[in-house]
């Protein structure tokens, strides 16, 4: 990487604090996308004139197309620059968004809702951008902050939305993450640096292919697994078709020159042992987004339903994503201190004592913000030392598809939480009235399985290489980067 002294001396670089500030915003974007039509779910039948079963893929069509474009753009983005692959996946969210807010009817709006997916690739691109450009003292904060970016969106888009859903036309939801995506798309143009950072060589459509299938193929076995039954030739057609693609996928990989996903890298223990403790984090992490609203909105005559509106269940979700965010610091200073295997365990501890009170504490709405705090403060400690454990083994010519493989494992750990979750509160009801409701012991038994979760991730991290200064290795780095002015 050669600049020379004329063109340095032309503009100074960004600052690492606008830098982060600027990805940790893209992230933020991306995740209030994914909860945007959470509170109309319910009434889009009727504003889409069409039926439930129908509908449900406004929601499924957008995981689906995360699921392919998490390990696509990741992989693009090592070969022809992050920056411009985030870019693009901010333009894709801008033109869902609009085609959203312009829909009437199921198709569109399910179109509209694919474009959005593809963009969920922005907060591994933006870990990865942050590993080429910040100095390495400073990245252990940075990846901590867009790191927790997931949760934040996640957390704070569910009231945000909420209420403008109760009090504004649909539309407006996407009208508003459409304007959304434009702002933060003109902040990285105007202050995130490009990464001299390339792989080079073809794209491997083949291995993109394969995966592609395999997930789709798994997810949706897995998101329809309850209305389909489990036992259906739909579901365990779609589980055989995901088996056959992964084992295609893994064959194909191992011998081209140009992998999609670098297999013989993933199998490192510490990768490895990353990934699958990503799975059962995502589990454990989600758990609460399946009981906290749910026991919040069921009617007060079940005995322990709190009768809140929606907009109340997002203000008890809210203050976990904020804490999130402010405990980014404490990860980063663990993770420089000790080691981010330390921070990952710490993290896991602190998710499965907030799971363990959670058990006996869903009784008030202050005890449902409380078990939420507890439960976003691990989390975002784990959720920051996950992309450093993975930057600290692997190239930095491959750090996109690494960050994205990394993402895409906690994605399917939420999707397998809410499998399950949905299997738990099926079969464990009572009758209110002409209703089937779940129990107060379903709810329980996903807080004591997501507990357990935790428990697993923490013997995971327990078996991962000790501390050799994983976030700034410079044997796996091969470059220097050079970074933006600290601040």
């Amino acid at each position: 990487m050669s600049i020379s002294t004329a063109e340095s001396s032309k503009a100074a670089p960004p600052s690492t604090t606008a830098v982060v500030a600027v990805l940790a915003f893209a992230g933020i974007v991306v995740s209030l996308m994914q909860t945007l039509v959470i509170p109309i779910i319910p009434h889009l039948p009727e504003y889409l004139n069409a039926s439930a079963s129908d509908t449900a893929w406004v929601v499924t069509a957008t995981l689906l197309a995360s699921a392919v474009a998490v390990p696509t753009m990741g992989r693009l983005g090592d070969m022809f620059g992050k920056r411009r692959l985030l870019l693009i996946s901010l333009a894709l969210l801008v033109i869902g968004s609009i085609v959203g807010a312009m829909s009437s009817s199921v198709v569109p709006l399910v179109f509209g809702r694919v474009l959005q997916g593809l963009a969920a690739g922005v907060i591994p691109l933006g870990i990865s951008i942050m590993r080429d450009v910040l100095p390495p003292k400073k990245l252990a904060g940075a990846v901590a902050i867009m790191s927790a970016a997931m949760g934040v969106g996640g957390a704070l888009g569910l009231p945000i939305a909420a209420m403008i859903a109760e009090y504004a036309d649909w539309h407006v939801l996407f009208w508003a993450s459409a304007v959304l995506g434009a702002v933060v798309t003109g902040l990285i143009l105007v202050i995130v640096p490009e990464s001299t950072v390339r792989t080079g060589g073809k794209f491997d459509f083949v291995g993109a292919s394969t995966l592609s299938i395999a997930l789709i193929t798994l997810l949706l076995a897995i998101s329809k697994g309850n209305s389909w039954g489990w036992t259906s030739t739909a579901t365990v057609s779609m589980l055989a078709i995901a088996v056959i693609a992964f084992a295609i996928f893994a064959w194909w990989e191992l011998r081209t020159p140009k992998p999609l996903v670098n297999l013989r890298v993933s199998a490192r223990r510490q990768v490895l042992l990353t990934n699958v403790a990503s799975i059962v984090f995502g589990f454990a992490m989600f758990a609460s987004s399946m009981v906290f609203p749910q026991v919040v909105q069921l009617p007060e005559a079940t005995g322990f339903g709190l009768g809140g509106s929606m907009l109340t269940a997002g203000l008890v979700m809210a203050p976990s994503g904020i804490v999130m965010m402010l405990i980014a610091p404490l990860s980063s200073k663990i993770t420089n201190t000790f080691g981010p295997k330390i921070t990952l365990m710490a993290g896991a501890v602190v998710v499965a004592i907030g799971y363990a009170v959670g058990i006996f504490a869903l009784h008030s709405i202050w005890q449902l913000i409380m078990v939420a705090v507890i439960i976003g403060a691990g989390t975002g400690m784990a959720y920051g030392a996950m992309p450093a454990l993975i930057m600290g083994a692997v190239p930095a010519s491959e750090t996109g598809a690494a960050n994205s493989l990394n993402t895409l494992m906690r994605a399917l750990g939420t999707s397998f939480a809410s499998a399950i979750a949905g299997v738990v509160l099926a079969q464990m009801t009572m009758p209110l009235g002409d209703t089937a409701l779940p129990t107060e012991n379903a709810f329980r038994v996903i807080m004591a399985l997501a507990a357990g979760s935790a428990l697993m991730a923490l013997v995971l991290a327990a078996f991962l290489p000790k501390f050799r200064g994983a976030v700034s290795v410079k044997d796996t780095a091969d470059h220097t980067p050079e970074p933006v002015a600290a601040r």
